[in-house]
């Protein structure tokens, strides 16, 4: 397998996963960004007993994970300034609102739709997640369902 062409395919699947997670672009391209640098540095030890995408998958939830643990223990720094904010385009408000959503959603929850939005399959999530398929199935229902509920909240104000 060559690096360039597995970072090719799986980047914009780990960056919207790392979204997921964060919230934040810059921190989320970050991740990703840190997410390969460990498949660069590890995939001569890929033994394929599962798909390249869980493995990917993994290394990426680990990297959020890490990341968060430490954000715990640090303070957030404030900007100095109030930088304005600039309109964004109706369907990237959007997908900004969805994300915003997902963010309120507990962590395991985060990661359960991060990778349905990447279009894996309940089987591939189940291995990753360590679920059973059906369980897999009944949160992803459940998920959409209070993402739904969020979403429509936020339009009526």
């Amino acid at each position: 397998m060559q690096f360039e062409a597995i970072y090719q395919q799986w980047y914009p699947k780990i960056f919207r996963l790392c979204m997921g997670y964060v919230n934040d672009e810059a921190l989320a391209k970050d991740l990703a960004q840190e997410t390969f640098i460990i498949v660069w540095q590890k995939l001569h030890t890929f033994r394929q007993e599962s798909s390249i995408g869980t493995w990917i998958y993994r290394i990426a939830s680990n990297t959020c994970f890490r990341s968060m643990e430490i954000s715990k223990r640090m303070p957030a720094a404030e900007l100095p300034v109030q930088l304005p904010d600039i309109p964004e385009p109706d369907r990237e408000e959007k997908i900004r609102q969805l994300y915003q959503c997902i963010a309120t959603l507990d962590e395991p929850e985060r990661i359960i739709i991060a990778l349905v939005l990447d279009g894996l399959p309940h089987a591939e999530i189940a291995s990753i997640t360590g679920l059973s398929e059906g369980n897999t199935r009944v949160k992803v229902h459940r998920i959409k369902e209070k993402l739904l509920k969020k979403l429509q909240a936020n339009e009526q104000f």
